[in-house]
């Protein structure tokens, strides 16, 4: 099955292997997207999903962002994803320890991490059999909030105002909202934060000077400067835009928009958006930059994001187009290129 698996992968389309363990519960959904600049590569998310075609839908469409990201940011790459269905009387240490065979079983096709919903005891475990997870989480989050924090300077830049001083609205405390809030407040920006959780957003909080937590279901529509949503995809819907008080969107969640004809709600609005397979790509460049590509210092390809968003936010001033259109295209580009 995976020999096979692997020949179709290579001849390009999205593929995917269901994974169905009784002894352990673990139902997973593993998703290559286009292998042409490399490996597929995509964190391991775990959740509950209303069916198993919901699942399915979000893995696909997660590997299909990365496939854009990694394109984007440079690296000899692909997009992947794999996703857990969370379910009643699952074996976490069991299910985790077969997907990391799964994923071993695949050669290196596909590389992963962690991502909403997998702990680093999950990856922990998944380390003991594949060769192929990284672990370091609070580095890859430290990444991506550098990245965040330069595509944040070419909106600035875009607006012609200074940097420091800016607000901005952080959706999410968890490891990369954490991070991406204190690394922003380092660079002198006024942070909001908000999480479902209220007590862990209020933890953050409190090792930020002058941060404030304001319920979650406000943080979008703040009146700030700029959204950062770094939780959860899908947040930003049409409603949400047309209540929103920010000149800007550029956060680190994968997936924000609701659907993609919400970039063009935004820019008739006026709304700078950075598309998040741009903010976003601090983790991958950080991880694949090192295990694929033996670059010893990653940092100038994460601060060349703020390039690639000005140059992304530039091209759609210039052409009428939406941020997001412009980096689809840029991306498809650099991959037809390849397999020319």
């Amino acid at each position: 099955m995976a020999e096979r698996f692997l020949r179709e992968a290579a001849a390009g389309g999205p593929r995917c292997i269901f994974v169905a363990d009784p002894r352990s519960g673990l139902r997973a959904i593993v998703a290559l997207d286009d292998t042409t600049l490399g490996p597929a590569v995509g964190g391991v998310r775990t959740m509950r999903y209303p069916s198993a075609d919901a699942a399915l839908a979000d893995v696909l469409a997660l590997a299909r962002a990365m496939t854009r990201k990694c394109s984007l940011a440079g690296l000899d790459a692909g997009g992947g994803k794999a996703v857990v269905l969370l379910a009643d009387g699952l074996d976490r240490k069991a299910a985790f320890a077969r997907l990391g065979q799964v994923v071993e079983e695949l050669g290196g096709v596909f590389r992963t991490a962690g991502d909403l919903g997998t702990t680093a005891a999950d990856l922990a475990v998944m380390a003991e059999h594949t060769r192929y997870v990284h672990t370091d989480e609070r580095g890859l989050a430290s990444a991506v909030a550098r990245g965040l924090l330069r595509c944040i300077e070419a909106c600035a830049a875009m607006r012609g105002v200074p940097l420091e001083g800016l607000s901005v609205a952080v959706q999410g405390a968890g490891a990369i909202g954490a991070s991406a809030a204190e690394v922003l407040a380092e660079a002198g920006l006024r942070i909001v934060l908000a999480d479902v959780d209220t007590r862990r957003a209020e933890e953050v909080a409190r090792r930020i000077p002058g941060a404030r937590v304001t319920p979650a279901d406000r943080i979008l529509v703040e009146d700030v400067d700029i959204v950062a949503p770094c939780a959860v995809g899908g947040v930003v819907t049409a409603e949400v835009v047309h209540a929103m008080r920010a000149w800007a969107v550029c956060g680190a969640a994968n997936n924000v928009l609701a659907s993609p004809e919400i970039a063009r709600v935004l820019a008739a609005r006026g709304i700078l958006h950075v598309p998040d397979p741009i903010a976003s790509a601090g983790a991958v460049i950080d991880g694949i930059g090192l295990a694929v590509m033996g670059l010893p210092d990653r940092t100038p390809l994460i601060d060349r994001l703020g390039e690639t968003a000005r140059l992304v936010l530039d091209e759609a001033k210039a052409t009428g187009r939406t941020p997001m259109d412009v980096a689809e295209a840029r991306a498809l580009a650099r991959i037809a290129a390849a397999r020319r």
